[in-house]
């Protein structure tokens, strides 16, 4: 087993167990709110994690059949692996600071600090970068050994 491979599973487990710790803290919000609901961003955590733990599950699918040096596949599943993990950080300071529904809204805000305005985009272009040419790249060195 790769690297690359080790890497998407380990971050499978990590991403999954957050999804249902986040699960716990948006139980205890419900349970405490006056109106039986969560911070949104404690919500977008919750789900957001689990469907990452998937989706680095087939990310590891894709690195165990690809063609691509287990260099290529390790760097590829770090960017977008990193990303997912930055992405659900964000979402659970959101959440606990509940200071926002909309992380996009400008100003940009992280609690009662407005972000400078360059952030938000900086950080989503590195995003999208990051995990769509992550999972590309190991993506298409699955494709090359299937049709291969």
């Amino acid at each position: 087993m790769g690297l690359a491979e080790k890497l998407c599973i380990t971050a499978a487990f990590v991403f999954f167990m957050t999804g249902l710790l986040t699960g716990i803290l948006k139980y205890r919000c419900m349970a405490t709110s006056a109106n039986a609901s969560a911070p949104v961003y404690v919500n977008v955590a919750h789900r957001s994690s689990l469907m990452y733990a998937f989706a680095a599950l087939l990310l590891a699918f894709f690195a165990r059949l690809s063609v691509f040096t287990d260099l290529v596949d390790t760097l590829a599943a770090i960017a977008a692996l990193a990303f997912f993990a930055f992405a659900i950080t964000t979402y659970i300071i959101h959440g606990l600071l509940d200071d926002t529904s909309n992380q996009l809204r400008k100003p940009h805000r992280l609690g009662k600090r407005a972000l400078p305005s360059w952030v938000t985009p900086v950080f989503m272009a590195s995003l999208i970068v990051a995990e769509v040419g992550g999972a590309a790249v190991l993506g298409v060195g699955a494709l090359l050994t299937v049709w291969g």
